[in-house]
Formats: structure tokens, C-alpha cells, sequence
């Protein structure tokens, strides 16, 4: 039992009248103060015995299983099992981690009665999260103390990257929905690799996709369609090392690569192909290429509860690792943050992959860096930071460029950008049939 406000504000009201009534020496306010201390005291007693004898509440936590980082989630908690009428201050112990809005919550309770009330808990980190019991704080009759009482069970749910936005496109064809992403694909009918089907001629049809084999024996012009080819291989090769910590948006660059390699993986295997994932320099998981139903989920599980770390990536250990799993051909993309100093590790790794593989490597850029480039000059520490800037970015495009001559599809893009620029360049490659 816990005194309330209201016992401890009447306790030192009544403390304050008694102070002064050893010097007055009146009998009767003496003998008055001293029936209101046991009126209280008997109070409090009665209503701390009336508030025991009620019976252990049954809170039941209702919650999404699995959720979205960053996205607001609702908590539902169900009260009931009151003998009589009892008002209560629900608190729930919710994970680290995480923003709450609506909390305490505020019940009124009557016997036989139940009554369920929310609040919005929105996680900042992915992984497993895990809810505590709640605690109920039970207010007396009077007012005059409480009761703390702990139920409902402990959970875990699961935070995933933002895959929101990929599922919210999900009802559309993959062609409008790449639309809406601003993806721009530039695909012809009839063109692409893989013989599909002989039809007739159409106004617009190249003539060098006439069969004219076909067109002699039906007496009239017949065309070969064509379509990408299917069951390729889309290999993720994720970076988990400390540059990926850094920040872009209110986001880790390892978020930002997550979310990309989620968007590309659910566009890939809708193009037929089969998708897996390494991950280097942090937690080594290993999704072999499969292109089932439940490609997508087996990935998400696989790397929903991956974190940066603070390792150095060694671009080669990682192709070693990857040439000795992967025997067929494939399209293995590369998702870091590259610096000079990298080339040490990168450049036989890229020889390496380039032996078997189609390689392509996508670095994020930061921000900031187009931020100062694009900022005005004002004074002398703002030039200085300007040049110093320019001279960067400069000897940044030029390793690129390097990287391109030497046939690796090297991409320097924005964190935000990351995602609709993988998927435009995994499709341009696609129809060009260069995977």
C-alpha cells in the first residue's frame, strides 16, 4: 500500500494545525485535532483494508507481432476482474528504445465490467524488443491510498526496416509501382533477351524481329516477342562496418542500404529471379539465392536484427567468403560507404568477383558534402571549407570513374537516393542482358 497525495496532503494539514497548540493551551482544540488525527487514521485504515481485499486485475496486452522502424505502432490493453468500483492508472512497461504517446492511461472500472484503452509506441532501433509487465496503480474508495499491482504478461516483437513503403505497392503491377518510386524504365514491347512467343506483326514491331519463316508459311507478317531473362541471380553483399553508422535523415546509412536491398530484392524476384545476401565486417549471415514465395520474408528475418559495428570492412575477405559459396553466375551488388583508403581491400576483391560475376558497388554519399558544395561562400573559413569540399568530391568522382573503366558498375549516390537508383540500374542492366 502507498499513501496517496490526498492522505499525505490532510497528514501535513493537520501537522500544521497541531504545531502551535502545546503554546495555546486550549484543552479543546487540543482534544478537536486530536479526534481529526484518528478520524484520518481510521479512514485511512478502512479504506487501505477495503483496497486489499480486491482481487489481483487481468490486464491482456494486445500488439502487432512485428513492426516497422520508425512507424507508429498501437498497444491495446484490456482491464477487467474489478470487485466493485475502482478507478486505475495503467502504466506499461514498454521496450528501449522507443517513443510512447498516451501513457498513463486512465480506467474506470466496475464489476463484471471490462474496459480497453491504447497508446501509440513508435521503435527507433530494429531487432527484438521486449514489453515488461504492466504495473497498475489502484486508487481507494476515499482517495486516501493506493495499491500497486503488476500483470499482464511479457512480450517480444520484432522491428523490421521500413518495408512499409515496398508493401504499400504491392496491390499495383510492378511496372506502375516503379512508376510512383520515380523509377524511369525504359523497356520497348517485345525486346529483351529470352525468346516468349511468336504473335503477328504490330505497327511499331522492328523488322528485325520478323520471323519470316513463320510469316511464309502463314501468308501474312509474324513477329518474335521477346522477354528479360529469368532465373538469374541477384546476390546483396551488405557492409555492417562503422562508416554505415554514420547518420543521413535522422537514419544510419545502414538503414538507408537495408531499405534499398529490401525495394530491389522484392523488384528482382518479381523479375523471376533468385536473391540472396552476405553481410561483412559485422555479424556474418548468409542467405543463399532462392527465388520461392517466401524469398522476401526469409530475408527480412535474416537481417531484421542486424546492427553496424565498429569493424574495418575488408572488401576481400568478404569476396573470398562469397567466390566459395557462390558457384553460378550472378549479379552481386556491393552496398558500403567507400573511402580511398579502401582500395587496398577492394580493388583485388573487385578482380576477384569480376572473374565469375557481374559486380556492381553502390556507395553512399553524405549530405552534408553536397550541402557545403552547394552552400555560398561568405567569408574565408566558408571558402576554405568550400575548396577543401570540392577537392574531395573531386578525387571521389575520379575513383569512380577508375572503378567503371576497369567494368565494375560503380554508383555514388545520396542515402535517400539509394533505393530508386539500385533498382533503375538492376533493371537497366536486365534489359540490356548484361547480368
Amino acid at each position: 500500500m502507498i499513501p496517496a497525495r490526498r492522505l499525505l496532503a490532510l497528514t501535513a494539514l493537520l501537522a500544521v494545525l497541531g504545531l502551535p497548540l502545546p503554546w495555546l493551551n486550549w484543552p479543546v482544540l487540543l482534544a478537536l485535532w486530536a479526534a481529526l488525527v484518528g478520524v484520518l487514521a481510521l479512514a485511512a485504515l478502512t479504506d487501505a483494508w477495503l483496497l486489499w481485499r480486491m482481487p489481483q486485475l487481468d490486464v491482456t496486452r494486445t500488439v502487432m507481432p512485428a513492426w516497422s522502424l520508425g512507424r507508429w505502432q498501437q498497444v491495446a490493453l484490456r482491464c477487467s476482474g474489478a470487485s466493485r468500483a475502482v478507478r486505475v492508472a495503467l502504466f506499461d512497461h514498454y521496450p528501449d528504445d522507443c517513443e510512447v504517446q498516451g501513457l498513463p492511461l486512465q480506467l474506470a472500472l466496475t464489476p463484471g465490467e471490462w474496459q480497453q484503452a491504447g497508446y501509440q509506441i513508435k521503435a527507433l532501433r530494429r531487432g527484438d524488443h521486449a514489453f515488461g509487465r504492466a504495473e497498475l496503480r489502484l486508487s481507494s474508495a476515499l482517495g486516501l491510498v493506493e495499491r500497486r499491482q503488476w500483470t499482464a504478461a511479457a512480450q517480444t516483437v520484432r522491428v523490421y526496416p521500413d518495408y512499409a513503403s515496398v508493401a504499400g505497392y504491392a496491390l499495383l503491377a510492378t511496372d506502375q509501382r516503379l512508376n510512383r518510386m520515380g523509377v524511369v524504365r525504359k523497356r520497348q514491347r517485345g525486346e529483351g533477351t529470352d525468346f516468349h512467343q511468336l504473335r503477328e506483326y504490330r505497327d511499331g514491331d522492328s523488322m528485325r524481329a520478323v520471323d519470316w519463316k513463320a510469316t511464309a508459311r502463314n501468308g501474312r507478317l509474324i513477329s518474335r516477342d521477346y522477354q528479360e531473362e529469368r532465373d538469374q541471380q541477384v546476390v546483396l553483399l551488405l557492409d555492417c562496418g562503422r562508416r554505415m553508422q554514420a547518420l543521413d535523415g535522422g537514419q544510419a546509412h545502414f538503414d538507408h542500404a537495408l531499405n534499398a536491398a529490401i525495394l530491389l530484392a522484392w523488384v528482382a524476384l518479381r523479375q523471376g529471379d533468385a536473391v540472396g545476401l552476405q553481410t561483412f565486417a559485422g555479424p556474418e549471415r548468409w542467405l543463399a539465392p532462392l527465388k520461392t514465395t517466401g524469398s522476401l520474408n526469409r530475408i527480412l528475418n535474416g537481417v531484421y536484427d542486424l546492427q553496424p559495428g565498429l569493424q574495418t570492412s575488408d572488401y576481400l575477405q568478404a569476396a573470398q567468403a562469397l567466390m566459395g559459396r557462390l558457384r553460378k553466375r550472378a549479379l552481386v551488388v556491393i552496398v558500403t560507404n567507400l573511402r580511398d583508403e579502401d582500395n587496398e581491400t577492394l580493388l583485388p576483391a573487385l578482380k576477384l568477383l569480376r572473374g565469375q560475376h557481374r559486380v556492381m558497388v553502390a556507395s553512399l554519399r553524405e549530405t552534408a558534402l553536397d550541402t557545403v558544395a552547394a552552400a555560398p561562400v561568405l567569408g574565408f573559413e566558408d571558402a576554405l571549407r568550400f575548396g577543401a569540399t570540392q577537392d574531395y568530391l573531386r578525387q571521389r568522382r575520379e575513383s569512380f570513374a577508375r572503378l567503371r573503366v576497369h567494368g565494375t558498375d560503380a554508383i555514388d549516390v545520396l542515402p535517400g537516393e539509394l533505393a530508386r537508383v539500385l533498382v533503375e540500374h538492376y533493371l537497366a542492366l536486365k534489359k540490356a542482358g548484361r547480368l
